[in-house]
């Protein structure tokens, strides 16, 4: 059954969706994304999405083509034609189409941006087999620009980093930058040790991440410490337990970084709990 998507104001079958092919997007990566959960049929930290799809377009001088409302009633309808359970949305807009390929920003009178949206079905989101298990990562050198976050579609060097651990028997990779772990590769990098949940601090070398900002808020809330800073790849080889949060993902226990398994190797009862209390809350708020 053929998926609807959304283009520029128009809701079509997944076949009938065209871009122009002198969009930015495509020539340039010049343009922003986000991707909002669904559980249940509903939405997770829409608000929070919407929040930071508004911060990267103003931060690569992009006019949002719609407002809060409207954008909430294209996710829902998106939701409702495609029957989604569980699952995500992605959404992509771009600086749009000038008619041809040039390194200057298009006049935004004349050029507006393109948007597109669809959605994704996952019915494993939540009783995620991976989560039971626990994932496998390797380290990489950080070799990305300097404003990772913008949450923007240049993607490369992320997928390229995921092909380097699958080549390697792992399932992830995590970047490092002078010795320190910046994030994973489409996810925020957590350790855990004695107790304390150690992530690295909000800046321009890494994506703020709405999962990420969920999981800290709910942990100081069930009283587990909490300390934003660096921290190295020998430190967190030396961890109790590590995770990984994002949208797709929630909370993922990491049991082994570069071959060395992180006590036990099974994932550790705070990650689990985080996971849980994640879900839960989610759920409630969920719109």
């Amino acid at each position: 059954m053929s998926r609807t998507v959304y283009v520029n104001g128009d809701y079509l079958p997944e076949g009938e969706a065209k871009i122009s092919i002198f969009d930015r997007g495509f020539l340039m990566a010049d343009g922003v994304y986000e991707v909002t959960t669904v559980i249940e049929g509903k939405l997770i930290d829409f608000d929070g999405h919407f929040v930071r799809l508004q911060r990267s377009l103003d931060e690569l001088g992009i006019d949002n083509p719609m407002d809060r409302d409207t954008w909430l009633e294209v996710h829902r309808q998106l939701v409702t034609q495609n029957a989604v359970d569980q699952g995500m949305i992605y959404l992509q807009v771009t600086r749009g189409a000038p008619g041809d390929r040039d390194f200057v920003f298009p006049d935004p009178e004349t050029t507006k941006p393109t948007v597109v949206l669809f959605t994704q079905s996952n019915p494993a989101l939540v009783d995620s087999p991976k989560a039971r298990k626990g994932i496998k990562v390797v380290t990489i050198d950080d070799l990305r620009w300097g404003r990772r976050d913008i949450k923007t579609v240049q993607l490369l060097y992320p997928s390229m980093g995921k092909m380097i651990a699958i080549k390697q028997g792992a399932d992830d990779a995590w970047m490092v930058q002078d010795g320190e772990v910046t994030e994973g590769t489409s996810n925020n990098a957590y350790i855990i040790k004695d107790g304390r949940i150690i992530t690295r601090a909000l800046s321009n070398d890494i994506l703020h991440g709405i999962t990420r900002a969920a999981v800290l808020r709910f942990a100081q809330e069930a009283q587990m410490p909490v300390e934003e800073r660096s921290f190295t790849v020998e430190e967190a080889m030396q961890a109790d337990e590590a995770f990984v949060t994002s949208a797709s993902t929630f909370v993922m226990p990491v049991v082994e970084i570069d071959g060395a398994a992180l006590g036990a190797g099974v994932p550790g009862p705070l990650a689990l709990r985080l996971r849980e209390i994640y879900i839960d809350e989610s759920r409630k708020a969920a719109i």
